[in-house]
């Protein structure tokens, strides 16, 4: 058994079904992530699996024990929120130890505890002031330093960047990745940024309207999305997506053929409406391939995304560098078939 089950879990609220059969198993220091828009269910699953709430059906075990009914304070958990819940009238130092001295640890052990964890997160100056004097990211520091206090079986935290900037956000997700690394405590992660699934994510849960689509590690979501939605939902652009029907060795999308793999051809399943999918960073531009119209160009320095017009619609390159051509320059875009994802349009799975 891993550190945390998931088993058949559900969960309804009146009529509605909100979790519709969760099963996920986390390795002992394993990096969980829970990734999905919003009212996928994610922080209602974080939720059940710390206590605050209860499965209508199925079962949640930590270890061994099976916590499905148990009290939060029973569980051996520590949770960081997206608001920090610090308590204002008291200082970092305090609040670091509260839980501790709830649980009547002995005040030296308290002291040493606060001071280990201070040096860890690179707060030992702020020991003594209050939260109102903290900026975002030391408060961020401050309540991840008090649930590293408790030393748990797990770490939950519920989308605990939303809050920052987007400088800030990047350095946090640093601190809380090499936190892992050291301190190899099994962590369930909730966010709707890919980009922070992706990065810090050892497995990925992807999930949408109460159902697991995927589960996986980053490169398999990445580079074998499991459906449609999993392969828009991961990576900055998202996916070019181009409908197509079945047309002899190949796909035929508005009159254009798109050439397939002999692999590829062979994973088709007998589906006739097919959609092909292409990541931003396969497409290129070059002497030939599908022509089309530059609309836009977005550069961010090492590269530049340019929206592209073609017969079979928008599509989004992302080149490195500079593009020479400008914005209704006629360009040309070629890609490697074997590059390319097809899902069957009907229900959305990848085909092959």
């Amino acid at each position: 058994m891993g550190a945390l089950s998931i088993r058949n879990v559900r969960k309804t609220f009146g009529h509605t079904e909100i979790l519709k059969g969760i099963d996920i198993e986390v390795e002992a220091g394993e990096f969980l992530i829970l990734v999905g828009p919003s009212g996928c269910g994610k922080s209602t699953l974080l939720s059940m699996i710390a206590g605050l709430d209860t499965p209508t059906a199925g079962s949640i075990h930590i270890g061994e024990r099976d916590v499905t009914h148990l009290p939060s304070k029973d569980r051996d958990i520590a949770m960081v929120f997206q608001s920090y819940a610090l308590y204002p009238n008291m200082n970092v130092a305090q609040n670091i130890s509260f839980a501790l001295e709830m649980r009547k640890v002995a005040k030296p052990q308290r002291e040493e505890i606060v001071q280990r964890v201070a040096k860890m997160l690179q707060i030992s100056h702020l020991l003594d002031r209050k939260p109102g004097q903290l900026s975002g990211g030391q408060r961020q520091r401050v309540a991840m330093g008090r649930a590293l206090a408790r030393d748990p079986k797990l770490f939950l935290f519920d989308e605990p960047l939303s809050n920052l900037d987007a400088k800030l956000r990047v350095e946090m997700r640093a601190e809380i990745k090499l936190l892992h690394q050291r301190t190899r405590t099994t962590t369930v992660y909730v966010t709707h940024d890919q980009v922070e699934a992706m990065t810090l994510g050892d497995r990925i849960a992807v999930m949408k309207d109460g159902v697991v689509q995927q589960f996986g590690t980053p490169d398999d979501i990445y580079s074998r999305p499991a459906t449609r939605f999993v392969a828009e939902f991961i990576g900055s652009p998202a996916m070019n997506m181009i409908q197509g029907m079945r047309s002899g060795d190949g796909l035929s999308a508005q009159g254009v053929q798109l050439a397939l793999s002999q692999e590829q051809r062979g994973g088709l399943n007998g589906s006739s409406e097919i959609v092909y999918g292409l990541r931003p960073e396969h497409l290129s531009f070059g002497a030939q391939g599908l022509p089309g119209t530059l609309t836009m160009l977005e550069p961010t320095g090492p590269e530049t995304y340019a929206l592209v017009h073609t017969p079979v619609g928008l599509l989004t390159a992302r080149v490195p560098g500079k593009v020479n051509e400008r914005v209704g320059d006629p360009v040309m875009l070629a890609w490697d078939a074997s590059n390319a994802h097809l899902f069957d349009a009907k229900t959305d799975a990848r085909l092959g």
